[in-house]
């Protein structure tokens, strides 16, 4: 068991028959995710790549108990019902890849999934794999990754993918990747994937693809100073060039108020000896230096 996935993971698709649920399950099952069941509402009976469809997430897991994890391809009109099922049926996992979420709304499931004792990733998320025991819950390109010792957090689904491309590339293979989405209120955030990965055997080094927006990374910055993760950490900021009070790509990237930006987020880690690549292939450099 690697961060939240491993060996005996046990998924279930919600909005399976969806154009994107179809495709990603696909994709996840190719990759070697073990996919018990699909969940719509109203096609019960059904299969999609061989995976029976339940009209409920009650109702797949009274066939397959030891589902323990769910990914959400619901639109986002339904998407929070689909997070509150999930919850309520027992499953302690849920990856929500569904953006475009009211952020009120979002507050609502991920507070409940918390009161409830269940771990929510996302919403507008990429998902989380681990390439040691083959496991993929989202969208990412599978054949990037490889198994290594080193955990990254992001908050950019494709500067995830590119970061992960190079240290591939380079020899460099990840334990966990987990992307959190870029919502401005996410279920899991940047500082707990972190101790995540600090608590975990599997990782030796922690990536961090940070972005303007929040003061998320500076929160890390000082959990590093408090002496509250102690592995090495390489980290990534987007959007240096991104003027004040525009938001850029994600719902949560906007500075505002005079904090957010990339400066203020660059400085917090400097300080605590977390070098900070320019580039996403400035990355390895610094991780091979490190490790």
């Amino acid at each position: 068991m690697t961060v939240l996935v491993g060996g005996d993971t046990r998924a279930i698709v919600q909005g399976i028959t969806g154009r994107e649920g179809t495709f990603h399950t696909g994709r996840m099952l190719e990759y070697g995710t073990r996919i018990v069941a699909g969940v719509t509402p109203g096609r019960g009976g059904a299969e999609v790549h061989g995976i029976p469809v339940y009209d409920s997430v009650e109702e797949a897991l009274s066939s397959h108990p030891d589902a323990n994890a769910s990914v959400v391809f619901v639109p986002a009109r339904f998407a929070p019902d689909a997070v509150y099922e999930a919850v309520d049926a027992g499953i302690r996992l849920v990856v929500v890849i569904t953006e475009h979420i009211p952020v009120h709304e979002t507050i609502r499931f991920v507070r409940y999934a918390r009161y409830r004792g269940a771990t929510v990733i996302g919403p507008n998320c990429p998902g989380i794999i681990a390439p040691g025991p083959r496991v993929k819950l989202g969208i990412m390109p599978g054949h990037v990754y490889a198994p290594g010792p080193v955990g990254v957090v992001s908050r950019s689904g494709t500067l995830s993918y590119e970061i992960a491309y190079h240290m591939t590339s380079r020899g460099i293979g990840q334990s966990v990747v987990i992307g959190i989405g870029g919502d401005p209120v996410p279920g899991l955030d940047l500082l707990e994937a972190v101790e995540l990965l600090e608590g975990d055997a599997d990782t030796r080094a922690i990536v961090i693809i940070g972005e303007i927006g929040g003061d998320a990374e500076e929160r890390v910055a000082a959990a590093i100073a408090e002496g509250r993760v102690k592995k090495p950490v390489v980290a990534y900021i987007a959007g240096r060039t991104a003027p004040p009070g525009k938001r850029m790509g994600h719902a949560g990237a906007i500075i505002s108020m005079g904090t957010g930006d990339a400066a203020s987020k660059v400085k917090a880690f400097e300080r605590v000896g977390v070098p900070v690549a320019s580039t996403p292939s400035e990355v390895v450099k610094l991780l091979e230096v490190v490790l």
